[in-house]
């Protein structure tokens, strides 16, 4: 008996160990050298989303073209507003029903204000300026949406009409088949530079 209680060991360890070897090589291998020779793959030949699309600016991060951040200059173009108050720890939409009173009210609110900033008429006020994403950090607005907003940041920085809708073309982007968006981000900067040079002093 104890031979037979024996050999049922030795033959039950047998029987474990490629389980437990596989296990051990697919930890190691999938879990640990796959995730980082992707993550190296990433790194190389997309090293800008593989960080986080972080912007440097005189050595310094200021800001990511994946994450939307407010800005209330007139200068700049806004972006949607944001239930979350544009911090990524608490991405959110608001929750509220289109039939909600309190979310009938603040769009009502916002679509006056809007209009009266851009100089536009409530009606012609882009849908997205006046509704929070799902994110709270869609970093996004429709083309109708910047194109509304041209006009008064053209006269806040003092520049022609076309640097800032040049700014706008450049950072507007599309899939075939899908309406255009404008990375709010890529445009405020630009139009930091293109102050910037109309303000340099000639050479």
């Amino acid at each position: 008996m104890n031979t037979l209680h024996s050999n049922h060991l030795l033959q039950s360890r047998g029987a474990w160990r490629p389980a437990l070897v596989l296990a051990a090589i697919a930890l190691l291998g999938f879990g640990g050298l796959y995730s980082l020779a992707a993550t190296g793959i990433g790194r190389v030949l997309f090293p800008s989303q593989a960080t986080g699309s972080i912007v440097v600016r005189d050595g310094k991060p200021v800001a990511s073209l994946l994450v939307a951040q407010p800005f209330a200059d007139p200068r700049y173009l806004q972006p949607r507003p944001s239930a979350a108050g544009y911090d990524p720890m608490a991405a959110a939409g608001s929750n509220q029903a289109r039939t909600n009173p309190d979310a009938i009210a603040r769009i009502a609110l916002a679509r006056g204000e809007i209009a009266a900033r851009d100089g536009i008429a409530p009606t012609a006020v882009a849908a997205d300026l006046i509704t929070q994403s799902g994110s709270g950090l869609d970093p996004h607005v429709s083309e109708q949406a910047a194109s509304q907003q041209v006009g008064r940041i053209a006269r806040a920085r003092g520049i022609p009409v076309a640097r800032v809708r040049d700014a706008v073309a450049q950072a507007t982007q599309g899939s075939l088949g899908s309406p255009s968006y404008v990375n709010v981000v890529k445009v405020n900067l630009a139009l930091d530079d293109a102050t910037r040079d109309a303000l340099a002093p000639a050479q």
